[in-house]
């Protein structure tokens, strides 16, 4: 069976952010921020994925046993090659990114280019508001220097040369405390705006921190970023309670071992030499070259000081009469099943849904699942004011929502203080399931509503993440969910799901039956259809019953949004299997599943990828649309994005990344055209 290594494809995902930062007809701010992004993501590349070949790759040379697929090495051998072509583009789309903000008249300048008036102010900003910030850690023959740094900063490493003598100290860029992006006071009547990085504003001023401490003749300064591996094992020592646990992991993940050292190509080979010592690393393969900047992640915020035009239009959140026209939520609820698709459809239907039970007489108690959260969260504060008002509240919390765990676990001790009822589910196994269950009283009976969705219950991603939201009454559907809230706090009884697709239990089984349902109605003669959205397909088992699907016939569609095993479009193995990715201004998050089902056109929405960890090691939770308009809707927004003739790009088995080809169609940006479609929509409601 023909699969593309899972961390290729990834890279090849990340070439499409960097598309998106290299098109021209894309505003100049978003472009700068789409190298941002890119940055980010290749950071967590290498804090998750490239850490997890270096494990493997120790396993392998350890073993005798015989490992199927690509060995450890020959793919990390791989991977670092794509990083650095990659990282030569980004190098060079960056460039072109600077030509076009002065074109502009926006100058991101370097140290080198302030003149004297810029300087003098700089020099009292730096004073004011930086210096206070920065502490010299001179690296000593005893340091340990892979201990010293955190994965999380940038640096910049300086060679204080005192003759034939030199000294190394390290200056964390202290982003997190002072602004990254310093504008420089505009002269009247000059159009042009002047910006200046933290990073070079240090260089500048670097003077004013080691003078008259150290004796130095000459100084050099390069900027450093280290990565380290993001696993950690917890403590299985019954004593520890989840939260010490997972601090002690948290602890643990400081001192992993660094995995890469990105540099600034410019740096003396001197300096080079010395860091990889220090931080005992493989100049050839644990090392990359770059630009001047590290954690370039935060040019994702990087400001408009120009016209509005430089950046995407906003597109106004959407109101949903479907909400709008009753008195409150669960009139609306009652009435029929909701279903929202953020963020065109405004979030705050969400928080009132939460906010709204957390004082209302009727309701008596309160379920969630939280993956990741805001760092000031409405939904958790509203259920913090619903055991105030007597509610019983109980709240699933996942510890190891990786790179969140630390704000989950200060979230589960303010929800336990506040006197909700915490829960850390089951222990082997993520808990990632998007779902809400709040019970009311009506007349003499208990009644419950429930909310199923594809993402995360984040104020902030929910901005700029797609992801749908169903909100509904339906009795089968909640009696269901009462059963995964049940599982998840007691998952020793055994449950069994007609509606839901529930992992880890039942979602293989499920999915397989009605890829099976597909291959049976072409085999049949009859029509037979796969239509898939997911953000990622890494799957051995489920690659292959698509691609047998293929062979008798299934017609299958795939928008990936990242990873994709499959190579579509291989003869006698998936010719039937079409694929293409979207990368646009919102990122696309949801996860949908489409069968023809001999004309019934079955509809799920799910928080789960098809990935081996979501389907196998994972709490998840897909939900069957019932209602035909809600149906028709996801049907006409995937058509749509099926048919977008800008923003997509075809994944095949060389990785190319090609745009999706106009033809003689006409210009079509799906996410453009899904906002106008649900415009329209909520005016003819």
């Amino acid at each position: 069976m023909k699969l593309i290594e899972k961390e290729l494809s990834w890279l090849s995902f990340n070439e499409r952010v960097l598309q998106e930062a290299a098109d021209p007809s894309v505003p100049i701010i978003e472009r700068v921020r789409f190298l941002g992004i890119y940055s980010n993501n290749l950071d967590e590349f290498f804090r998750v994925r490239v850490a997890d070949l270096h494990r493997r790759m120790i396993v392998e040379q350890s073993s005798d046993a015989d490992f199927k697929g690509m060995s450890a090495e020959d793919l990390l051998h791989l991977v670092n090659e794509k990083v650095r072509d990659l990282a030569h583009r980004f190098n060079e789309i960056y460039l072109d990114v600077i030509r076009g903000l002065a074109r502009r008249n926006i100058f991101l300048l370097n140290e080198s280019q302030i003149n004297e008036k810029e300087g003098i102010w700089l020099s009292r900003y730096f004073r004011d508001k930086v210096l206070r910030h920065i502490t010299p850690i001179f690296i000593q023959e005893y340091t340990n220097l892979a201990n010293v740094m955190d994965d999380e900063e940038a640096y910049l490493c300086c060679a204080l040369r005192d003759g034939d003598q030199i000294r190394y100290a390290l200056l964390e860029i202290p982003a997190d405390r002072t602004a990254r992006f310093i504008e420089l006071p505009r002269i009247k009547g000059v159009r042009r705006k002047s910006i200046i990085v933290l990073d070079n504003a240090i260089r500048y001023c670097i003077n004013g921190i080691f003078r008259g401490f150290v004796k130095y003749d000459s100084i050099e300064v390069f900027s450093i970023k280290m990565t380290r591996d993001a696993e950690f094992d917890l403590d299985r020592d019954v004593e520890h309670s989840v939260l010490e646990k997972m601090s002690l992991g948290l602890k643990q993940r400081l001192t992993n071992q660094p995995v890469r050292l990105v540099y600034d190509e410019e740096m003396p080979a001197h300096m080079f030499n010395f860091l990889v010592t220090k931080l005992h690393l493989d100049a050839e393969e644990h090392t990359t070259a770059g630009g001047r900047y590290r954690n370039f992640k935060d040019f994702i915020s990087f400001p408009n000081v120009g016209p509005k035009y430089l950046e995407n239009p906003k597109f106004p959140a959407l109101n949903c009469k479907a909400f709008d026209s009753y008195q409150n939520v669960f009139e609306a609820i009652s009435a029929g099943d909701i279903l929202l698709y953020y963020p065109f459809y405004k979030f705050r239907y969400l928080t009132d849904f939460i906010r709204t039970a957390s004082f209302d007489p009727a309701v008596k108690a309160i379920q969630i699942s939280i993956y990741r959260v805001a760092s000031r969260s409405q939904i958790l504060k509203s259920l913090i004011d619903a055991v105030r008002n007597g509610k019983k509240v109980t709240v699933i919390v996942e510890l190891r929502a990786r790179f969140d765990e630390e704000a989950n676990i200060e979230w589960a001790r303010v929800l336990t203080d506040a006197g909700v009822e915490v829960e850390f589910g089951v222990g082997s196994l993520k808990c990632h399931a998007k779902i809400i269950q709040v019970t009311r009283v009506e007349g003499d009976e208990l009644v419950n509503y429930a909310h199923v969705g594809t993402g995360n219950f984040h104020e902030k991603t929910a901005k700029i993440y797609t992801d749908y939201a169903l909100f509904t009454k339906n009795p089968e559907i909640n009696d269901e969910v009462t059963k995964v809230f049940d599982f998840i706090i007691n998952p020793y009884k055994p449950f069994k799901f007609k509606y839901l697709i529930v992992s880890p239990n039942h979602s293989r089984t499920r999915m397989n039956a009605l890829i099976d349902a597909e291959i049976a109605a072409a085999k049949a003669g009859k029509k037979a259809e796969i239509f898939l959205k997911v953000n990622n397909l890494v799957d051995r088992g489920m690659a292959n019953r698509l691609y047998q699907a293929s062979k008798v016939g299934v017609k299958i569609r795939i928008i990936v949004r990242g990873m994709c095993n499959i190579q579509p479009g291989v003869k006698g193995l998936s010719e039937n299997i079409r694929a293409i990715s979207i990368v646009d201004r919102y990122l696309e998050h949801p996860r949908i599943s489409y069968f023809h089902a001999g004309g019934e056109h079955q509809v799920f929405i799910s928080s789960a990828d098809w990935m081996t960890r979501n389907i196998d090691n994972r709490v998840e939770v897909g939900c069957p649309i019932l209602d035909k308009k809600n149906k028709k809707i996801i049907i006409d927004l995937l058509e749509l994005q099926w048919r977008d003739t800008t923003k997509a790009r075809i994944i095949d088995a060389e990785q190319t990344n090609a745009y999706v080809r106009r033809g003689n169609r006409k210009k079509l940006r799906s996410q453009v055209e899904i906002y106008d479609y649900l415009k329209k929509l909520e005016q003819h409601a």
